[in-house]
């Protein structure tokens, strides 16, 4: 059983920085995520996307941002459970909460702070028949072991973001890639669009445009898709691996079965206080909560997390009063013995 004061459903921005206002206040964070790794969207979907309305940062990389934050909250020590979502919620006769994942990790917590995002992800998957006999024999909706496609060819579809990095990516890695759209032109980042054009140009890589992956051949495995182009016959492109990235839906998933009060797929919340759900000891904070004059930014989920670590705080220690310091008065001590402070004045006398 992992134990911690809140337990932080999802990891993408105000998940992390939620960390980071706990540690101020002394309460330690675990965070549990469906993704492979920190960061949600951010490191997922558009890692290299620039993102323009964060403070003091006139533009910053999306997957850049998940690294500064990962960063700010090291010392303040998170667990965390990636790679699993959250089930089941149990609240106990002492007040504290058991979460359970999809894997049958349980936590134990007095605070829980869902910061979901838009939700639990699931891959959008092309209209292919016979796709979901293929899953795990050579079909791969996400891309977690770079490795596992060494000296293979691969076929990458979509036109994103994710299909071009990877596309680059695995150049050096497989054998051969061959990237589809079913366009001509791409919604990704322009230098990457560039980059596709240059291995295309250099032999590295085969760009076939407009066009669709229709089917999947093989018995036991992938041994090849089937491809469809205008005005040509459908023809069979031998591969061992077919990777559809056509990024992720969105749903609240089992969270959705939590006696949580719902709108619109979001989960109400009382902004007015601290957005605290109908469940006194369930928080909502980030896109996945929605109340009057609700803005779906990064930045208002930092100020939600701030507010709702505040009253965490309360609810863990009703006993204590919580005088708030400034960072640049108090310092920041982490959890690791480290301390950030700002330098002191030198004192020195008059003669």
């Amino acid at each position: 059983m992992i134990q911690t004061d809140i337990l932080i459903i999802g990891a993408g921005p105000t998940g992390l920085f939620t960390v980071f206002e706990a540690g101020l206040l002394k309460l330690r964070c675990h965070l549990i995520d469906a993704l492979p790794q920190p960061g949600g969207q951010c490191s997922e979907i558009y890692p290299k996307k620039p993102i323009y309305d964060i403070p003091a940062y006139p533009e910053i990389l999306a997957g850049d941002l998940t690294d500064k934050l990962l960063e700010q909250i090291k010392q303040f020590e998170p667990g965390f459970t990636l790679g699993e979502r959250a089930d089941t919620i149990e609240k106990q006769d002492d007040g504290t909460f058991i979460v359970t994942t999809n894997k049958g990790t349980k936590h134990q917590a007095p605070v829980v702070a869902i910061a979901g995002g838009l939700g639990s992800f699931e891959p959008r998957k092309p209209p292919i028949p016979n796709i979901a006999d293929f899953e795990d024999k050579g079909v791969e909706y996400m891309i977690r072991e770079p490795e596992m496609y060494r000296d293979k060819n691969v076929v990458i579809a979509g036109g994103g973001d994710s299909a071009l990095d990877w596309s680059i990516f695995l150049t050096d890695v497989a054998k051969s890639v061959t990237l589809i759209h079913r366009r001509n032109e791409f919604r990704g980042a322009l230098d990457s669009v560039d980059k596709v054009q240059e291995l295309k140009n250099e032999g590295k890589l085969t760009l076939i445009t407009p066009a669709e992956v229709t089917g999947i051949v093989g018995d036991s495995k992938v041994e090849g898709v089937i491809i469809e182009q205008k005005d040509k016959e459908p023809y069979t492109l031998p591969c061992e691996h077919f990777i559809p990235l056509f990024g992720l839906s969105p749903k609240l998933g089992p969270i959705a079965n939590w006696g949580l009060e719902i709108e619109k797929n979001a989960i109400k919340v009382n902004n007015a206080l601290d957005y605290q759900t109908n469940i006194e000891g369930i928080y909502a904070i980030g896109d996945v909560n929605t109340y009057p004059g609700k803005l779906k930014l990064i930045l208002c989920g930092f100020h939600e997390a701030t507010l709702m670590c505040q009253s965490a705080y309360k609810r863990i220690h009703p006993d204590k009063k919580y005088v708030m310091k400034y960072t640049t008065v108090g310092g920041v001590d982490g959890f690791d013995g480290t301390r950030k402070e700002a330098p002191k004045a030198v004192v020195k006398a008059i003669q």
